[in-house]
């Protein structure tokens, strides 16, 4: 039996979406890199719509709003497909594989394009009333149009001069593509070393777009800039390139694998390893000396404004103020810590605090044996990545298992809930599951609604057990 979509309740001003992780246990900024054909016959179909509605006599009510919901959904479907062209890397990671010869642009001219776009979808969605519309439709046409219009604010703002943390970027996305793609035949065996021959280009428009934030005054956190360079050293030294080449499909045959094979290696040798040798050296000299050394967003150019847009952009919260959020975060902790007391005078400890001090040196806790995560994810945090609707690559939860002497096991339980089931891999696969919506709507997401859903449906666990 399918798991079953759960009903969620979020404060006034706020939107439901689906969860969309992109990797990477971080989310992905919504770029379209270049500026996509459109349908013609899509949009001339939405046109005609709208001119038909404003000119025609009003026919029956059923037909009016029937005819709208047609418009959107040729709408919802275009925007659909141009966004996956646009962004090839997450068609792989959607199991839509026509694109797999090709890498996401990530230029400034790139994301000039997306602006366009972003600005051509809102206003043809705007134009389409939703009076009469059913709950879901209504929903769908609120989700793409709160979405377009984050892209929007965001790119206002240049949130995308800030593409690189010990996170996110090209050293930590592009050294995952071995885990990411499918190797079943010659053919994607091409598109892989196509890819590979792009990697150089990749670092090259990041680095453009990065060095547009320096003159911007637009930097992340230095402290966590500093970790990147250490991050490409990882990645050449694991060299996980070369993964695809250590086992071939029965179905690829010997002089095959042996072209295929020099292929990857020559291109990995000569093009990509040094990519990441001269992106971490840019990163270590040149950008992150100048990375900010105050936390608050608020130091940055725009301010409280930016503040605001942020909290908007993972919440989708509009009728509260930062201090307001940030009280019911107070209140959480406190509920939390309430619970956790519980649990150390069952232990014995008089309070929160001598407990956590037990935990340190309590050997119930540590790991006695590990596996090491590859060096370039040794600055992240244990996370979930999606896997594709066809269930082909599944969903990975990959934990972080660096410095293991450091760790305690006292949270996996809890972290094993929220990244796996019933957490992130339930909800990302419910709603990869779910039929009748837009296909956007299996997708998209929310830090907001993904980061809500994970500890509510974990503490179910707990509840629900004890």
């Amino acid at each position: 039996m399918q798991p079953r979509p759960i009903r969620c309740t979020l404060p006034p001003g706020s939107l439901p979406v689906c969860l969309h992780r992109f990797k990477q246990g971080c989310h992905r900024h919504s770029v379209l890199p270049y500026r996509v054909m459109r349908s013609p016959m899509l949009s001339v179909v939405v046109v005609a719509f709208l001119f038909n509605a404003a000119c025609a006599s009003v026919a029956t009510k059923s037909v009016n709003v029937e005819a709208r919901v047609a418009a959107q959904n040729a709408l919802f479907e275009e925007w659909y497909q141009a966004d996956l062209k646009a962004h090839p890397e997450q068609a792989t990671a959607y199991g839509d594989y026509r694109y797999n010869d090709r890498l996401d642009g990530r230029s400034l001219a790139a994301l000039s394009a997306e602006h366009a776009n972003d600005q051509y979808f809102i206003a043809h969605l705007r134009a389409i009333p939703t009076t009469g519309f059913s709950e879901q439709d209504a929903m769908s046409h609120e989700v793409l149009l709160r979405t377009l219009q984050q892209r929007i604010d965001n790119y206002d703002f240049k949130e995308y001069e800030m593409p690189v943390s010990q996170m996110n970027g090209p050293h930590v996305g592009l050294a995952d593509l071995p885990l990411a793609v499918p190797f079943e035949s010659v053919k994607q065996y091409e598109d892989y070393i196509a890819r590979l021959h792009q990697i150089p280009r990749a670092f090259s428009e990041t680095e453009e777009v990065l060095r547009a934030g320096m003159r911007d005054n637009l930097m992340p956190v230095r402290f966590l800039l500093e970790k990147v360079p250490a991050q490409c050293d990882g990645v050449i030294k694991a060299d996980p390139f070369l993964l695809p080449t250590r086992k071939f499909p029965a179905g690829i045959s010997p002089d095959d694998q042996g072209r295929l094979t020099r292929a990857i290696t020559d291109a990995v040798t000569n093009e990509v390893l040094p990519a990441y040798q001269a992106f971490g050296n840019f990163i270590g000299t040149e950008y992150a000396p100048h990375g900010r050394t105050t936390l608050a967003v608020t130091s940055l150019p725009g301010g409280e404004k930016r503040y605001l847009n942020d909290i908007r952009s993972r919440t989708t919260v509009s009728t509260l103020t930062p201090d307001q959020i940030h009280q019911i975060g107070l209140r959480e902790i406190d509920r939390i810590e309430a619970d956790m007391l519980v649990i150390a005078h069952r232990e014995g400890f008089a309070d929160l605090a001598s407990y956590r001090e037990s935990l340190k040196t309590n050997s119930r806790y540590r790991p006695v044996t590990v596996e090491a995560i590859p060096g370039f994810q040794a600055a992240m945090a244990t996370h979930y990545q999606t896997g594709t609707p066809d269930g082909q690559r599944p969903g990975r939860v990959v934990v972080a298992a660096s410095h293991f002497a450091d760790r305690s096991l006292i949270d996996d339980e809890a972290i094993a809930y929220h990244e796996g089931i019933p957490g992130h891999h339930m909800q990302r696969s419910v709603a990869q599951q779910m039929t009748g919506l837009p296909k956007f709507r299996q997708h998209v997401g929310n830090s907001g609604y993904i980061e809500g859903w994970a500890p509510d449906s974990t503490s179910v666990v707990f509840t629900t057990r004890c």
